[in-house]
């Protein structure tokens, strides 16, 4: 590829939608064959950063084809459940979803590195190491095995690290609790005593109210606040160290995207770009109001204190290495993120501002 078509190419991805389209046309990417996909979502499609970012890209490829593209976006459940999507994509049942593969761990043991992990690459780290390290080929020769073809296309900041009726102080007030909680950072809790389940964002909070479980986690503070977390418990505990950031993949069945003209694949591999850059900001402008909503609602932020997040990388260390020696590919990934995270650290510690001079107040 020419410098030339590299730097048309970057400019296309990195600017917003108006730009995207003009980009597009210009270079003479518009769609000549009719796309009509439903699309499953794992999450409503209203949570911020989340899901919203579905919406754009839908809207933004209707717009940019002249709308020979068109996904429509069904919610949580209306065509498949949340926990079935891969298999729904996979089997040719659907030619596309939108979903947190996490959800998938217990087939792909690897997909969590993906998702959001304990103590792993935080979102500017983490682009940098799926567009130019290792991330997107090895993310695709997972899913090869499935005859899925995987997008990334949302991405947001750490969670918080959930909602409990008491403050946690030590790594012993862990044990014993039942707590809904996703990813790798279940397996952690699991090891510190906790009962840890898997329920569907939708269905926690009736959780939480018939009293199944005793905590929770889900996602970043304006989205609990859209579930309505804070109206149950009062304590929330930060930061995110289990999920430093989370994202949202488009999967498309692979025989449906061979078929594809280049210029479909070409737009909708840059709408996802674009639509993962408009989630993010959407997401970033989102939490500051949510948590200053819960202050003057009651609501309790806790941070962890620092003995307490050190003793969870310590723990989590060790679970990340027993995954690794059980699974050849969650081995790869993790060996990848870890020497990239190595690679980056003189930039990240150097370059950034410490974060205690981010403040104004």
């Amino acid at each position: 590829m020419s410098i030339t078509k590299k730097l048309s190419r970057l400019a296309c991805a990195t600017g917003a939608t108006t730009v995207l389209s003009a980009c597009l046309i210009s270079t003479n990417a518009a769609a000549t064959e009719k796309i009509r996909w439903q699309v499953p979502l794992a999450f409503p499609s209203h949570l911020i950063g989340l899901t919203t970012p579905v919406k754009h890209l839908s809207e933004s490829l209707k717009a940019v084809s002249g709308g020979d593209i068109q996904l429509r976006y069904y919610e949580p459940g209306e065509l498949v459940p949340p926990f079935e999507i891969m298999d729904a994509v996979s089997n040719g049942k659907y030619p596309a979803g939108y979903t947190w593969i996490g959800y998938d761990q217990g087939t792909i043991a690897a997909l969590p590195l993906y998702s959001g992990a304990p103590f792993n690459l935080e979102p500017p780290a983490y682009l940098a190491w799926y567009y130019e390290g290792d991330g997107k080929k090895l993310l695709e020769e997972i899913y090869a095995q499935r005859n899925i073809h995987p997008m990334l296309c949302s991405i947001i900041g750490p969670e918080g690290a959930g909602w409990f009726a008491n403050p946690i102080e030590k790594l012993e007030d862990f044990d014993g609790l039942r707590i809904r909680f996703a990813g790798i950072g279940g397996k952690i809790l699991e090891k510190l005593g906790a009962s840890v389940t898997m329920v569907p964002g939708g269905e926690i909070y009736q959780a939480l109210e018939r009293k199944t479980i005793d905590a929770t986690e889900f996602s970043q503070p304006a989205v609990d606040k859209m579930l309505g977390l804070d109206q149950i418990i009062k304590n929330y505990i930060m930061p995110g160290w289990h999920q430093t950031l989370t994202t949202s993949h488009l999967l498309v069945n692979k025989g449906v995207w061979d078929k594809l003209q280049p210029q479909s694949r070409a737009l909708i591999e840059m709408g996802c770009e674009s639509a993962t850059l408009k989630g993010f900001a959407e997401s970033e402008w989102a939490q500051p109001t949510a948590l200053r909503d819960y202050e003057k609602q009651g609501v309790k932020a806790q941070v962890l204190p620092e003995e307490v997040l050190r003793e969870l990388e310590r723990v989590t260390n060790e679970v990340l290495d027993e995954m690794a020696a059980k699974d050849e590919m969650f081995k790869r990934v993790l060996a990848s993120q870890r020497q990239f995270m190595k690679h980056h650290s003189i930039w990240h510690g150097k370059g950034y501002l410490p974060r205690d001079f981010y403040r104004y107040e």
